[in-house]
């Protein structure tokens, strides 16, 4: 019986490194996970904070790890290390650009308008495609422009 396992566990191991691999793999988009968190100037406890983020689901776009911190890009540029865990593999998106974004029922410029989204409005980023994402803030769901959201194509 034991001679089974000794096997198994290389096996499974191998299986499962691909799935560790992709987490390696820099930069991609995360969103913040809890409603405050602090972003550091350096990857550790004893440096300094230099902003503080009051906003869970905001897109952060992940360019660096080391050990249990990430790294970070926020939408406005400013860049510095959050903790790992208070990070989400979640897509969201943030409304960018001048004026209100529409919000449409299909991803293509004459389909029925559903909302106007301010900038700074952010959701749960689906599918992009041809120009247009799927998006969805607060359960209203639409296609919105994918030039008009900071978090949506390659990060």
């Amino acid at each position: 019986m034991l001679s089974r396992f000794r096997f198994l566990l290389p096996a499974v191991a191998f299986l499962a490194s691909p799935a560790f691999a992709q987490d390696d793999e820099v930069p991609y988009w995360a969103s913040i996970r809890v409603s405050e968190v602090n972003m550091r100037v350096g990857p550790a406890e004893s440096y300094r904070i230099d902003w503080v983020y009051r906003r869970a689901g905001l897109p952060m776009k992940v360019v660096r790890r080391q050990e249990g911190w990430r790294l970070v890009e926020d939408p406005d540029g400013t860049s510095g290390w959050i903790l790992a865990r208070f990070l989400s593999r979640e897509r969201t998106a943030l409304v960018v650009g001048m004026g209100p974004a529409e919000m449409r029922a299909e991803g293509r410029p004459g389909a029925p308008l559903r909302w106007r989204l301010e900038p700074g409005v952010t959701g749960k980023l689906d599918d992009c495609d041809a120009g247009w994402c799927q998006f969805d803030v607060g359960g209203r769901k639409g296609y919105v422009r994918e030039d008009r959201l900071w978090g949506a194509g390659e990060p």
